[in-house]
């Protein structure tokens, strides 16, 4: 079963703990995320961190995924990286998977 299936958010929006949890999760999402595509992109292992803090600083551009998204195709395109639409936003959401598991075995 995966983070989303049902169309479902995998956090209530009701309590403060929730909203914190969604938000440490969609920032651990988002560097897990900038690590896989700095890897795609050939980046060193320091440049590959500094990308990583790009992508997570991307998402406050917006409300919602669209702005990591566009971010992520756009620097793909730039380094003629092959990966379409979907594998993309494959990633984010295997990756968001991840890094709900790792806030939940840390803490």
């Amino acid at each position: 079963m995966t983070t989303f299936d049902n169309g479902k958010e995998p956090f209530e929006k009701n309590s403060p703990h929730d909203k914190e949890f969604k938000s440490k999760a969609l920032a651990r999402r988002n560097k897990l995320l900038g690590l896989w595509a700095a890897e795609k992109l050939g980046l060193s292992d320091d440049k590959a961190a500094d990308y990583a803090k790009e992508v997570v600083a991307a998402d406050f551009e917006e409300a919602g995924d669209e702005d990591v998204f566009r971010k992520i195709r756009k620097d793909f395109d730039a380094g003629s990286v092959a990966q379409s639409d979907h594998q993309i936003r494959r990633a984010m959401e295997e990756l968001m998977a991840t890094a709900i598991e790792q806030i939940k075995t840390q803490g």
